[in-house]
């Protein structure tokens, strides 16, 4: 999967924390006790709108782009076959990597007997596929063009994205283009089903307006560097986030904010959204140099997509391996967490503690200093 080796040089810590608390909570909206006890909050909205849920995955586009932004000039500096090395093997180490959670534990019970999976109805597309496949198109933008094309291309796409959907569909579950094309290009069998109708809210077309997440965490980083951790730098971060967040809530009234489509809209506002954030952490810990509570957050930053591919394994094992005829997860939510607590507050008990197991495990390898670079 990877190598382990010594951390680099810590970029700044907003970032690093920023980069933790999304892991964190990426793990409790992933991982509840049982899918029918969630607070509203950490639910997706159902088709169009917005909850706090939305913003995890697109925060985690933006602090790739982020942290892009200082490694760049290093892999410049390697020339252009050693970039295209770099860029293309961790693309592909990442979609393999999403690609074997799909697959994991390769084993499902059916009539009480174990039996291989179909691996020919294995969904293709996956959170870690769409960081990767962003993460490849951003890089190669960033490498070979220059910042006003990029933001030009970055534009094009949004608007392009809003055209094509408009144009060939609407913006319903069953008539959207996203999904028409992912039914055209793919078996049905390869997509999701969460949303009872083969549509893969990861698919081919939706990924392209994803890109611009990527991109803008990109040139945040690089105002960061230029202008300095300070509380100019906070403020202007702020005065943009506004300003995508206004012009996020106009494309609303035509082209409706939707995590699940990946709108146009929807990329402005959580760009607009992570800049606040960003922001915050900045006043926070570089200029008013509160810092004392940062590192929980930064154990879950140091390895981050490694945790996050931890925590699907392990979920998966408790919901496969039985013991005295129930399931680990079971076991563990029913016979502790629902005897202790009321439905909901037992679901979002076994997700915070399932996520602090997790930190247990950042943290014991941060202080034998591994960290696993993809």
């Amino acid at each position: 999967m990877a190598n382990a080796n010594s951390i680099p040089k810590p970029r700044y810590l907003s970032l690093d924390v920023l980069r933790g608390a999304t892991v964190a909570f990426m793990i409790i909206v992933n991982t509840p006790g049982s899918w029918s006890y969630v607070y509203a909050p950490l639910k997706h909205a159902p088709w169009h709108g917005f909850t706090v849920t939305d913003l995890v995955f697109p925060t985690f586009l933006f602090v790739v782009g982020n942290a892009m932004s200082f490694g760049m000039g290093k892999l410049k500096e390697q020339g252009n076959s050693a970039f295209l090395k770099k860029v293309f093997s961790r693309t592909l180490k990442i979609f393999l990597i999403g690609l074997f959670l799909n697959m994991f534990p390769f084993v499902k019970w059916v009539d009480d007997v174990l039996v291989m999976k179909d691996f020919t109805e294995i969904r293709i597309w996956g959170v870690l596929q769409r960081i990767a496949v962003c993460y490849c198109i951003a890089s190669l933008l960033v490498y070979y063009f220059r910042s006003k094309t990029i933001l030009l291309i970055s534009a094009a796409m949004l608007l392009g994205y809003w055209g094509v959907m408009s144009w060939f569909g609407d913006y319903t579950l069953e008539g959207n283009a996203a999904t028409k094309l992912d039914n055209f290009l793919m078996n049905a069998k390869n997509l999701y089903k969460g949303y009872g109708i083969p549509f893969d809210p990861e698919g081919v077309l939706s990924t392209i307006p994803a890109v611009v997440n990527v991109i803008l965490g990109y040139f945040a980083g690089l105002f960061i560097q230029k202008k300095g951790n300070n509380k100019s730098t906070a403020f202007n971060l702020i005065g943009t986030g506004v300003i995508l967040l206004l012009a996020a809530s106009a494309w609303n009234l035509v082209f409706p904010i939707n995590k699940p489509i990946w709108t146009s809209s929807y990329v402005l506002y959580t760009v607009g959204w992570d800049l606040i954030l960003l922001a915050a952490l900045i006043l926070i810990i570089e200029v008013w140099h509160i810092k004392k509570w940062t590192y929980f957050f930064e154990v879950f930053g140091k390895n981050p997509l490694f945790i996050y591919a931890l925590s699907g394994i392990f979920v998966k094992l408790m919901h496969t391996i039985y013991i005295g005829g129930e399931n680990i997860h079971k076991l563990i939510f029913d016979g502790f967490f629902m005897n202790l607590l009321n439905p909901l507050n037992a679901s979002l008990g076994f997700a915070i503690s399932y996520m602090l197991f997790l930190w247990l495990i950042g943290l014991y390898m941060d202080k034998k200093k591994i960290y696993v670079k993809v």
